[in-house]
C-alpha cells in the first residue's frame, strides 16, 4: 500500500526538520518547502495527502498560499502557528484550512490530526453521495461540488460544502456541534466547536435568502443544528 505523502511548509528549519521525522517514524512520506513560494510548486509537484502549513512565512505567508491551493483543489491543509488566540484559529479556517494547531504541539496530538484529516478525506471520497440534492431552491451536486440557490451558483469553501452537504444528507435530524465536528472535520476536539459556528453563519450568509431568519440551516437551541428540508 502506498504510503500518504505530507508537504511540510515552515520557514525555520528546525521544525520542518522535527515535523519530517515525527512524520516519517510513523510512516509517512514527506516532502518539504522553507517558504510560500516554494510550497505551491512543491504542491503542484508532488501532490501531497495533506499539508501541515506554517502560517507566519517571510515574502508570501500561509494564509495566502492556503486560499491559492484552495483556488483548485481540497487537499486538507492543517494550520501550524504560534498564535493560538481565536481570532487567528477562525481566520485560518475561513481562509479554508482544515485544522489549526498551535506552537508548541506534542507527537502525538500532530499524528493523530494528521491521521484523522487524511482519513476523512478518504472517507469523502468513497461515501460521496452520487445524485444531486434538491430542496426547494436550493441544489447541490456532490460530484461537481456545486451549490446552487435561486438559480445561482454559490460560492463555497471546500469545508463550508461539506457541511452543508453533511447535513443535507441528514435532513430534518439534529446534530450536536461535537458531532459535527467530528463528523465534517474528522476528529473529535471540542476545542473546535466554535470552528462549526463560524461555518453555519458563513453558509447562511451565501445560500439563506435573510440569514437571521434561516429556512435551511436552523439553529436548535440548547442542541445544536439541524438541516430543516422544506415540503417540496
Amino acid at each position: 500500500m502506498a504510503r500518504n505523502r505530507i508537504l511540510v511548509v515552515d520557514d525555520d528549519i528546525r521544525i520542518v526538520e522535527l515535523l519530517k521525522a515525527y512524520l516519517e517514524a510513523d510512516d509517512f512520506e514527506v516532502c518539504t518547502a522553507l517558504n510560500g513560494k516554494e510550497a505551491l510548486e512543491q504542491f503542484n509537484l508532488v501532490k501531497p495527502d495533506l499539508v501541515l502549513l506554517d502560517i507566519m512565512m517571510p515574502e508570501q505567508d500561509g494564509l495566502s498560499v492556503c486560499r491559492e491551493i484552495r483556488r483548485h483543489d481540497t487537499t486538507p491543509i492543517i494550520f501550524l502557528s504560534a498564535k493560538g488566540d481565536e481570532i487567528d484559529k477562525v481566520v485560518g479556517l475561513e481562509v479554508g484550512a482544515d485544522d489549526y494547531i498551535t506552537k508548541p504541539f506534542s507527537h502525538r496530538e500532530l499524528i493523530a490530526r494528521v491521521k484523522a484529516n487524511i482519513r476523512r478525506d478518504q472517507l469523502v471520497e468513497r461515501k460521496i453521495q452520487q445524485s444531486p440534492l434538491t430542496f426547494g431552491d436550493l441544489s447541490i451536486d456532490p460530484i461537481q461540488r456545486v451549490v446552487t440557490a435561486r438559480g445561482s451558483v454559490v460560492d463555497l469553501a471546500p469545508k463550508e460544502f461539506d457541511l452543508l452537504l453533511f447535513l443535507a444528507n441528514h435532513p430534518n435530524q439534529v446534530f450536536k456541534r461535537e458531532q459535527i465536528y467530528e463528523k465534517v472535520w474528522g476528529y473529535d476536539y471540542y476545542g473546535g466547536l466554535r470552528t462549526v459556528d463560524v461555518h453555519i453563519t458563513r453558509l447562511r450568509n451565501k445560500v439563506e435568502v435573510n440569514p437571521s431568519n434561516p429556512k435551511y440551516l436552523v439553529t436548535v437551541w440548547g442542541v445544536g443544528y439541524k438541516f430543516a428540508a422544506p415540503d417540496n
